[in-house]
Parts: structure tokens; sequence; C-alpha cells
């Protein structure tokens, strides 16, 4: 007996069957359907229900995997992907004695702003919509280490407007997923240098223009949409990054 689609395929003009369905499954993972480190139904169980060929939902899937939407795992089956757990911005970074500890953080200022034009840019909002913007500090062992300004569009993130941030702990992501229901799924970081300002190098304990590493992150929720900006600053003299190449 052939199953009803809970999703109806509407292919847009040119787009591919495979296309479609895949579109059609972001929607029910982007609503909670399966949430992040879940597996899927089997792959017959889903063509079942789309009314598709097996080899069509092998194609969708794949291409859900090569958007870093799900991820498959050998003998275990299809999962999507968990989100970021938000301490990766360390791995620029090597500070005396960390031993990967997660740093501790501390809310300097938040306020809710109109987003400025690069902010709207980067966010892919209009210029004037409000954002909420924290100032937040990091520290290892008391030490301070890493400066950062972070942008989050409203009314996304409403529930943090009004709660203490000394309740949010050190991550985060995981306090976003929590309280905003927003999985941040990926993230991109561009890595700049900079003399560091007063207002930027006091905090870090640092003499003005002193040498600065400036990480901009964009950070990716499930949807595929842009929820977060963070500019991160920290002294250059700290600065390490190993890739191998293969």
């Amino acid at each position: 007996m052939r199953h009803t689609p809970s999703t109806p395929l509407q292919a847009e003009p040119g787009q591919s069957r495979y296309a479609a369905l895949a579109t059609a499954l972001r929607h029910r993972i982007v609503a909670g359907e399966w949430p992040p480190g879940t597996p899927l139904p089997a792959e017959t169980h889903l063509a079942a229900e789309h009314g598709v060929a097996l080899g069509t939902i092998r194609q969708a899937l794949a291409l859900l995997a090569e958007q870093g939407l799900i991820e498959r795992r050998h003998g275990k089956g299809t999962f999507v992907r968990g989100g970021l757990a938000g301490a990766t911005m360390l791995r620029f970074f090597r500070f005396g004695g960390d031993d990967g500890a997660v740093p501790q953080s501390r809310i300097l200022d938040r306020q809710c702003v109109a987003a400025s034009a690069e902010v709207a840019r980067r966010l892919d909002i209009a210029p004037g919509e409000p954002v909420l913007w924290l100032h937040r500090l990091r520290s290892l062992r008391g030490q301070p280490c890493l400066l950062e300004d972070i942008w989050l569009p409203l009314p996304l993130f409403d529930a943090l407007v009004d709660s203490p941030p000394e309740q949010w702990g050190d991550l985060l992501y995981p306090m976003l997923a929590e309280r905003c229901g927003v999985v941040i799924a990926r993230a991109t970081d561009d890595i700049g240098f900079t003399l560091l300002g007063a207002a930027q190098a006091h905090p870090l304990g640092l003499p003005p223009g002193h040498p600065g590493v400036t990480v901009t992150r964009q950070a990716y929720a499930l949807s595929g949409h842009c929820v977060e900006l963070r500019i991160t600053r920290a002294d250059a003299a700290a600065f390490h990054y190993t890739v191998t190449l293969h």
C-alpha cells in the first residue's frame, strides 16, 4: 500500500525531484520533527512516505549531507547534525595552561540597538531592524583572553532581552538552543590582524596599539539563515592555528 506523502513535492521550474524532496526534508528538520543528533527514519520508510523511488531519497539525503544538515554514520544510519558547542573559537589561539578548558564568560554590556548597514548585511536583514548587542569578555583561569561583540536578530532572540546574563552559562550556543529554540548548525570564521584600540585593549589587559587578532564569525541555524554575527578580538601573540593538508 502506497503511503500518502507527508509533504507534497512541489518542484520549482527546472528543479529536480530529489532537490524538491531535499527541501521538504529540510523543512521537517527545521520544524523540529527530528531534533539535532537524532536519527532519520530508514530510507525505505522515507521513500514510501513521500511516494518516491529509493534512488530519489538517497540523492536527496546526499544533497542534505553535502549542505551539512545531516551526517551518515557507518553501520548506524543517517543523523541530523548536532549543534555547535560554541567553544571552538579557542582553536585559533594558544593561551598558557588552557588545556582544552572552556573559558568563563561575562557580559559587560547588553543593549537592543538598530542594526548598522554592515551588521544588517551580515545578518541578511534590513538596516535599522532591531538586534540584541552583547559585549562579552571571556577568561581562562581568571585571565582575560577574548573580547567579543555579538549581534543577534530580534525578535528571534527576544527571550534574552530581559534574562539575567549571570544565569546564561559560559557557552552561548547551548543557551540559544535551550532558551530560544535556535540550534547553530554551522559557522564561518574570517581571520584578520589589527592594532587594538584602547577600548579593546584595556579589557584584555593589553596596552593601546597592541597587535591583535580579529575573528569575524557568521553563524547559521538549521534553516540556513545567518542568526549571529560575532567579532572576537585577542592578543596576536597568542594566535596559533594549525591546518593539516591531505
